[in-house]
């Protein structure tokens, strides 16, 4: 069906690759009008860690176009280590790009999201927010994502009396130029992913675009607070 974000406002953090550029590249053909923000590569570039340039990001978005209808924050960094060999450094540096990202963008956003009267959040929680992957190094990633997920749920209950719903998408192991390289350097690691999957296949950008997709739209209309795994059934079993 054509035309399914006609004439909304989105903006797609970390749009220059992976999930996000899947998911800019599906809202625009869907009918979005789409802002595309990244450290470099799309229509804004922003540090979405630093508070001062992410407001001034949005507040300029929100001058230009008088609202929000979509806000899309996937862009996230982490740092993977065994709990032994992980610095405090290297912890805190996860969960700012796990959590911070989250809470920055969409605190700036909220005034813009208010005055749409149907936006729609999408935040990205993971299969590791719900269970622990044998032989992945991924105890920040665990916990940040886990973060986003019970950040959301709030969001979900202090958007609804403004008409902002807000959800998760937890995605399973998807194939982008980021996880290529785990699957390079581990040969064993794709055997692994694929064991735990109920459907013998990797995920792609695309996969999670159209979960996003909808619950962007108003065919979502009454979903709010939900986490909705898009992971091959890895979680189901």
């Amino acid at each position: 069906m054509p035309d399914r974000l006609k004439g909304r406002i989105a903006v797609v953090t970390g749009a220059a690759n992976g999930i996000g550029e899947g998911c800019a590249a599906m809202f625009r053909e869907q009918g979005a009008h789409v802002i595309g923000v990244d450290l470099a590569g799309t229509d804004e570039s922003c540090d979405l860690t630093d508070e001062a340039a992410t407001q001034a990001l949005f507040a300029a978005i929100g001058a230009r176009h008088g609202r929000i209808d979509v806000l899309v924050n996937a862009a996230a960094f982490a740092v993977f280590a065994w709990l032994e060999e992980m610095s405090y450094a290297d912890w805190k540096r996860t969960l700012t790009g796990e959590l911070d990202i989250v809470y920055l963008a969409t605190r700036a956003a909220w005034p813009w999201l208010r005055a749409s009267g149907s936006a729609s959040i999408v935040n990205f929680a993971s299969a590791n927010a719900r269970h622990a992957l044998e032989g992945s190094p991924a105890l920040a990633h665990c916990a940040g994502k886990g973060g986003v997920q019970a950040m959301t749920r709030q969001l979900a209950m202090e958007g609804a009396p403004h008409g902002i719903r807000a959800n998760t998408i937890a995605p399973g192991f998807i194939r982008t130029a980021a996880t290529a390289r785990h699957l390079a350097d581990d040969p064993a690691f794709e055997a692994q992913v694929l064991a735990k999957n109920m459907l013998k296949r990797l995920g792609e950008p695309e996969d999670i675009a159209w979960c996003a997709t909808w619950l962007a739209s108003h065919e979502a209309r009454y979903v709010t607070g939900a986490d909705i795994p898009i992971d091959a059934g890895a979680t189901a079993w």
